[in-house]
């Protein structure tokens, strides 16, 4: 049986674009498909198929047999874009307006110098499991990049980093140097407060390395 003649695309002569406010993209091309994705999402999956992003223009085309389904469009997106610069920045934008790695974007959210503005739950398409994760204030992260706080946080890591690397070199050669030495017991009174009689933190160390005896 021969396959019906395929019906040709119907012409998409009805177009308005809308500019993304300076502030709203963060000059992120992942920002720009963050928020094409929330407007696709207050559309609708039929119609929000039809809206798409190019650079920081939102573009909407429709067939002129969709004339009323393209002027509710226009107004819910047109009304969805007002204050849209207060939109949170999800994990993945955030990675890419501050160029950081998914790494250090844990860490920092986990020490808390990179502050969440709360939680978000969504289902994915195709999975039946919901996953929540941390989004952020745009303020926030403008402050961020204006103040280069980046750059200063991998500053304070690497220096952070370094101090482990020595107090852990110097722990080791103790210990190296300790299983050298022949063992001097180290008295049960010594170190101890005389009023208390607490021990006295570090005292046995100093002990075993000769530097409180003769």
């Amino acid at each position: 049986m021969a396959r019906a003649p395929k019906k040709p695309a119907a012409e998409l002569t009805l177009v308005h674009e809308w500019d993304l406010p300076p502030g709203a993209g963060l000059g992120s091309s992942v920002r720009a498909k963050g928020i094409l994705q929330e407007m696709r999402a207050r559309l609708g999956f039929s119609t929000g198929r039809r809206l798409d992003v190019r650079g920081t223009v939102l573009v909407l085309k429709m067939a002129e047999e969709d004339r009323e389904k393209f002027d509710a469009a226009v107004g819910i997106v047109t009304a969805g874009l007002v204050g849209i610069e207060t939109l949170p920045v999800l994990p993945r934008e955030i990675e890419d307006i501050l160029d950081i790695k998914t790494s250090e974007r844990h860490r920092w959210l986990k020490d808390g110098r990179l502050v969440s503005a709360g939680t978000r739950t969504v289902k994915l398409r195709g999975r039946a499991k919901k996953i929540t994760f941390h989004v952020f204030d745009p303020v926030f992260v403008t402050e961020m990049l204006d103040r280069d706080m980046v750059e200063n946080w991998r500053e304070e890591d690497a220096l952070a980093t370094a101090e482990r690397r020595r107090q852990a070199a110097w722990k080791a050669k103790l210990k190296r140097e300790e299983k050298k030495a022949p063992k001097t017991p180290v008295p049960a009174e010594a170190g101890r407060d005389k009023e208390s009689g607490q021990k006295l933190a570090g005292w046995d160390e100093f002990w075993r390395e000769g530097l409180l005896h003769d």
